[in-house]
């Protein structure tokens, strides 16, 4: 197995180069997915799960998805084979990241990233006092803070204790320059979140917050959908967004 927390020595390689290719998926289905959309829909108060954000698992469906990119991963020809991996240090990336290891792994002996590491600023975006709570629930213990959300920009919104999306962004922007650094010219992948995803459309395509919200409105990214930029003249160019191909069904996305 592949995945090694500790980083490699990378001295001595240019400090000005750009990614040869970024990477970036959105972990498998979790129970938080399914739990919330069905209390939602139900318009019950509670979805029914204990613990914090960063300890839900996946789903049947979610490992499913995971192993389905680990097929294609390990499809991939050696060219275009990651080189280096990250993941958020959620449980339900950080397994969507091991059962794909695993499984391009099984399809193909040599599909091993050389490097792969957690790193705390791929989490997902922390909601702060309304973690884990359904909009039915903020309203009931926080009416205040439910109108403020309601009237307040999304992408400008902050919860008591948690982080706008600005506030993701810049610890993404750290965490882009650091890895642009000690891995220029190198094939990145990154299982992350959905948020994550789209901060990452903003930083290295230089969106305005109003490209987000015209991306946002195409649909949710999807459960290990790929995201991905290449390097054209020097610059990461979007090759593909939010792709699903490799999944065998949208059944649960």
């Amino acid at each position: 197995m592949w995945f090694d927390r500790t980083m490699a020595d990378n001295r001595g390689r240019a400090d000005t180069s750009e990614l040869a290719e970024l990477v970036v998926v959105r972990h498998g289905q979790s129970a938080a997915n399914v739990a919330f959309a069905a209390a939602e829909a139900a318009g019950r108060s509670w979805a029914g799960l204990k613990g914090p954000d960063s300890e839900v698992p996946l789903t049947d469906l979610g490992r499913q998805q995971a192993i389905a990119l680990g097929h294609w991963l390990g499809a991939l020809p050696a060219d275009r084979f990651p080189e280096v991996a990250f993941c958020s240090p959620y449980l339900r990336a950080r397994h969507t990241f091991e059962l794909a290891a695993a499984a391009a792994e099984r399809d193909n002996p040599r599909a091993r990233v050389r490097r792969s590491l957690v790193d705390h600023r791929l989490r997902d975006r922390v909601m702060g006092e309304l973690q884990m709570l359904t909009s039915r629930q903020i309203a009931e213990r926080f009416p205040v803070e439910a109108e403020r959300r309601r009237t307040t920009d999304e992408y400008v919104y902050r919860p008591p204790g948690g982080e706008s999306f600005g506030d993701v962004a810049e610890r993404l922007a750290d965490w882009l320059a650091d890895t642009r650094r000690e891995h220029g010219g190198r094939r990145v992948l990154v299982v992350a979140h959905d948020a994550i995803v789209l901060m990452l459309r903003r930083l290295v395509e230089g969106l305005s917050w109003n490209d987000v919200r015209t991306v946002a409105t195409g649909g949710l990214v999807a459960n290990t959908s790929v995201t991905r930029w290449t390097t054209v003249d020097g610059v990461l160019t979007l090759a593909e967004y939010n792709a699903t191909g490799h999944l065998p069904s949208a059944e649960g996305r």
